[in-house]
């Protein structure tokens, strides 16, 4: 395949539906839990680590940053460059997950329970890798339609846990050891096989780029709905092996089809430029005074694209924290995404203590990567429009996102017939949101240079989020209700109050986003100016 910016984008897709092994924490974690010992809390303890892997991305932001710093007259390297980010990832995915298949098959003695909280650390952490490297590439070779392909990106990754199942429940059903050898081999070979596809193309966007960026979302919408169907059919009736068979080849079938929007995309690109340089070839240019004029109205032209498209600082990650911006931006993700995965982490509770069947809850627990997905795609994409078309700011989107997420914790908490359905819907659309939200204004108010960095920085405040809320407010108030039932609870008063608060935190991280859209005018009005000239 001709390296390009389209397979680029293609090979970040594939490794993105590859690499979110920690959603599918729940397939593995039932034997690890036997095979070691471990009770209850330890597994949590475990998990996380897991939750602080998936999230603390700090050094693949820095690494991406050294390794892939923009310097002018600089010819390009091929020792440096995105590939690194990703073999580091891989390096990290293989021994964690590696490492934890030895300790639950007993081919190595027991581990300690930190040396586990590491393995599992190492394991997820190496998502981060895989994540910034795609998603700041991506970002860098589509840089009109950054919330579009943000949220392309951030899509697959959040569809890639049912995606991983799906190939466990073919291949490996009833095998959860296995799955986790799965889990060493499959993202290691195949971030290893596609890395040096994903580069950096510093080339002017096109016209048509959004044409086929919206053929990369027909195809993620399609895969979503096709991974709902499946969740649906397999709670439903159990499927016969050639069935199973049979959804995996159309599975497959699917997450292939963007190599053919990228092989239509890259024929147009060639086809622009040939009709461009025939253009240039014209008899006009022996002209001197059509020359002349044309010389000038291209300099003209550089000179105002020059100056438009300066709407911002690079800044790095230090000159960002001292900014409010960027405190703002943390403060509202801590409200958003904290108070999203805290709602997830406890669905399962929250449906048993409401009376849900064990299917019922499985079906919601599954359902919440199809929301998750549409969320992270559908924010993004959506941004993009409104910001092209109508100028509207993307922190706005943030406001709309944690109002509404507001109202799912408040139907969550009230305990009606249904609720958790209705309010499952809302927050998990919401909580992908921020995570296609987020990384796209950190590159419109930072710059790109160090996005990686800032955006992994900033995505702490989830985990961090998730254990102020999920453990002492969440954990607390439960043990607290069910301290009289033997530590049981039941009833629409188990997590009221605690619901009640989660929208109370969210209702405070819109007023705070809400100051970010009012902080921000000035640099989206730039953006927008910038679009105007483009």
């Amino acid at each position: 395949m001709e390296a390009s910016k389209w397979i680029a984008a293609v090979a970040s897709i594939w490794i993105q539906c590859s690499c979110g092994a920690s959603y599918a924490f729940g397939i593995y974690s039932p034997i690890l839990k036997s095979t070691q010992g471990y009770d209850q809390s330890t597994l949590d303890t475990i998990s996380v680590f897991k939750d602080i892997g998936a999230n603390a991305g700090v050094i693949s932001g820095l690494l991406y940053s050294v390794v892939c710093r923009r310097r002018n007259h600089a010819p390009p390297s091929s020792l440096r460059g995105p590939w690194v980010v990703h073999a580091a990832g891989a390096v990290q995915c293989f021994v964690g997950y590696f490492f934890l298949w030895l300790a639950v098959t007993g081919a190595i003695p027991r581990p300690h329970v930190a040396v586990t909280c590491l393995f599992m650390f190492l394991a997820a952490h190496a998502q981060t890798f895989f994540n910034t490297a795609n998603v700041v590439t991506a970002v860098q070779n589509f840089p009109d339609y950054s919330g579009t392909i943000v949220g392309i990106m951030k899509g697959f990754l959040g569809l890639s846990g049912a995606v991983l199942i799906q190939v466990y429940q073919t291949l490996f059903a009833g095998k959860p050891s296995t799955f986790l050898l799965m889990l060493a081999l499959l993202p290691t070979l195949l971030s290893l096989i596609l890395m040096f596809f994903v580069k950096i193309h510093h080339i002017q966007s096109t016209d048509h780029d959004k044409k086929y960026l919206n053929g990369f979302s027909l195809i993620a919408i399609v895969l979503a709905a096709y991974l709902m169907f499946l969740i649906f059919l397999d709670n439903i009736f159990a499927l016969s092996q050639w069935a199973r068979a049979l959804t995996l080849t159309l599975l497959i079938i699917l997450l292939s089809s963007p190599i053919h929007t990228a092989i239509k995309a890259r024929k147009h690109d060639l086809q622009t430029l040939s009709q461009i340089s025939s253009t240039l070839k014209t008899p006009l240019v022996n002209d001197p005074e059509t020359k002349n004029q044309e010389h000038l109205s291209v300099v003209e032209k550089a000179t105002t694209s020059e100056t438009i498209e300066d709407v911002g600082e690079e800044l790095n990650l230090v000159q960002a924290m001292r900014t409010l911006n960027f405190w703002l931006l943390f403060v509202a993700m801590l409200c958003g995404m904290g108070s999203g995965l805290a709602t997830i982490n406890n669905i399962s509770q929250i449906g048993e203590s409401l009376g849900y069947t064990l299917r019922e809850r499985s079906t919601l627990v599954s359902l919440w990567s199809i929301w998750n997905f549409l969320g992270r795609f559908g924010a993004g994409y959506i941004s993009d429009i409104f910001l092209h078309k109508r100028g509207w700011a993307r922190p706005l989107f943030m406001t709309l996102t944690l109002a509404t997420m507001t109202a799912g914790h408040i139907i969550i908490g009230s305990g009606f017939p249904g609720n958790l359905y209705v309010g499952s819907v809302l927050v998990g659309v919401c909580y992908g949101s921020q995570w296609s939200l987020m990384p796209t204004i950190t590159c419109e108010v930072f710059g790109v240079s160090h996005m990686g960095t800032i955006f992994n920085t900033i995505a702490i405040a989830s985990p961090l989020g998730s254990y102020l809320l999920s453990v002492r407010v969440i954990g607390y108030i439960y043990d607290k209700e069910g301290s009289d039932m033997g530590g049981s609870c039941k009833g629409t008063h188990c997590f009221m109050l605690s619901f009640f608060i989660l929208a109370s935190v969210s209702l405070f991280g819109f007023l705070v986003a809400l100051g970010l859209l009012v902080k921000t005018r000035g640099i989206y009005a730039r953006i927008v100016q910038r679009r105007i000239w483009a």
